[in-house]
């Protein structure tokens, strides 16, 4: 890429694409193709080769999806598994109609097993039963990985894949029925310190274990792989190392400053046992994470902070 080559990040409001358009603004690059939703409905076929026919971007960060928690991908299981088929058919076609030189897509660890053999290695792809809660949402991230790679095999295409681990940081999605797991947590925690309330609750059992990087570790992996990765395999993006929910909700208790009880909802579901990443392919390329967890959880808490204020 050029500092003056025409870069369209699908998805910049949300977290991924947010945090990819500030670590491209921070190198440099300054013309970005940019559109909301409202602007550009990505799961519309006919607005998305519209736009690519006029703009004719050079390359492009596939970040845009519908994305939630494990209550979310349950619940609403049609959308998760429609919207992201469609965001993705539509701008992968369309970036190979348009000769983009170089696309990156961004999907989810979810995409692994269930019982697949940990750390996840990116071999274990499509060697068991998914997880069932996320399952439509991990069947649609499959799909995008299939693209781009039947895209390169069938037109030479330099489509490429990365699957980051769960993901904190700016911008994140805080809603308590349908976020991730550590947002919610981030909220539960600041409003039960501010209502002086006695106990949280936490869903599921504490036990599992998870793998969490900073969104701008994974903005820095996707400029990275932009620039140096030109292979069909996909790339896991992750921190290295895990912890329980336990441990995290004691680690989010503590940055919030809340000092009541931690209460376990064993009735709401854990999902997948344990998730860790196997990160040795981009590791040996030469990218690692920087932010510490509990750094990054300090600095997210802190611009939840900021974006309540702003309420």
């Amino acid at each position: 890429m050029n500092k003056d080559s025409k870069i369209f990040v699908a998805g910049h409001r949300g977290m991924v694409g947010s945090a990819i358009a500030r670590k491209l603004e921070q190198n440099g690059y300054n013309n970005l193709l940019l559109r909301k939703s409202s602007e550009l409905d990505l799961r519309n076929q006919q607005s998305v080769e519209d736009f690519f026919a006029a703009e004719k971007p050079e390359f492009v960060f596939l970040a845009a999806a519908k994305v939630g928690g494990i209550n979310a991908n349950n619940m609403y299981r049609a959308e998760f598994l429609y919207d992201n088929l469609a965001i993705e058919m539509n701008v992968i076609h369309s970036a190979y109609r348009n000769h983009v030189q170089k696309l990156l897509f961004l999907g989810s660890s979810c995409i692994y097993p269930k019982f697949a053999p940990q750390p996840l290695k990116e071999e274990s792809l499509l060697s068991g039963f998914l997880e069932s809660t996320n399952e439509p949402y991990a069947i649609a991230k499959i799909a995008g990985i299939k693209l781009c790679e039947s895209y390169r095999r069938q037109y030479q295409c330099n489509f490429i894949s990365a699957m980051p681990t769960n993901l904190y940081g700016p911008n994140d999605n805080y809603d308590l029925e349908n976020s991730h797991v550590l947002p919610a947590l981030i909220r539960k925690f600041h409003e039960a310190k501010i209502s002086g309330k006695k106990e949280v609750e936490v869903w599921g059992s504490g036990k599992p274990l998870r793998e969490f990087l900073h969104v701008d570790d994974l903005a820095e992996a996707c400029f990275f792989l932009m620039q140096h990765y030109n292979d069909e395999c996909f790339v896991n993006v992750g921190y290295g190392s895990d912890l329980s929910i336990r441990e995290l909700a004691e680690i989010v208790k503590d940055v919030t400053g809340f000092d009541g009880k931690i209460i376990f909802n064993i009735s709401r579901p854990d999902g997948t046992p344990k998730k860790l990443m196997d990160s040795s392919r981009i590791l040996g390329l030469g990218w690692k994470p920087q932010t510490g967890l509990r750094e990054g959880i300090t600095s997210t808490y802190q611009f939840f902070l900021k974006e309540m204020s702003m309420v």
